[in-house]
């Protein structure tokens, strides 16, 4: 069964439950499935490997998922409205899939979570997009046909899936953020589904 590949890096837990929001979007999308996937913290100075597997969650990504993907969506925290370290670092590592055209067609989107209202949510999704333009992905967001997408009061905009987490680092999802991460869940598996036919 072909596979959405979800892939993420999240500390606090909102980005993780709005991929987990998404996978389910994905599962509702006859014949597609969700593969979640994490990147693997980095710091300045290594002291200490990170373990082969995390302690909980999803495993972390293997390149060979994304040659395996029907589709793929990238999940950050923002880093002063750009993607967090982790992501961009699996990211910069890309060469030779970027290359080889490993993503070259595949349909692609990005979703995220800010403490405040303004924290950069558009400009971070932005910066998750960019790449998979030059990975040469089909590019999809969340059209306003979404009914959520009108009456949202904290997450979710047309570039991708997004949560409001507060100043608290609350990970709980609103209705309409869990409504639209599943709905571009859905999306892209749908994208997915007819680009292989």
């Amino acid at each position: 069964m072909p596979e959405i590949l979800v892939l993420y890096y999240s500390r606090g837990g909102s980005v993780a439950r709005l991929a987990r929001q998404i996978a389910r979007g994905i599962g509702e999308v006859d014949g597609m499935q969700a593969r979640l996937r994490t990147v693997p913290p980095v710091a300045p100075t290594t002291t200490i490997a990170s373990p082969p597997e995390p302690e909980d969650g999803a495993p972390y990504v293997d390149k060979r998922d994304l040659a395996e993907c029907a589709g793929l969506l990238l999940g950050s925290p923002t880093r002063f409205g750009n993607m967090a370290a982790p992501m961009k670092h699996f990211i910069d590592t890309l060469g030779a899939e970027w290359a080889s055209g490993t993503l070259v067609g595949k349909p692609a989107a990005a979703f995220t979570s800010t403490a405040t209202m303004h924290g950069g949510q558009e400009s971070t999704l932005l910066t998750m997009l960019v790449p998979l333009l030059h990975h040469g992905c089909v590019v999809c967001g969340i059209p306003f046909t979404e009914s959520a997408l009108n009456t949202t009061r904290s997450g979710g905009t047309p570039y991708g899936a997004s949560h409001v987490a507060g100043g608290q680092d609350d990970p709980e999802l609103s209705d309409d953020e869990a409504a639209l991460a599943r709905a571009l869940g859905r999306r892209v598996a749908d994208l997915a589904r007819r680009l292989q036919a």
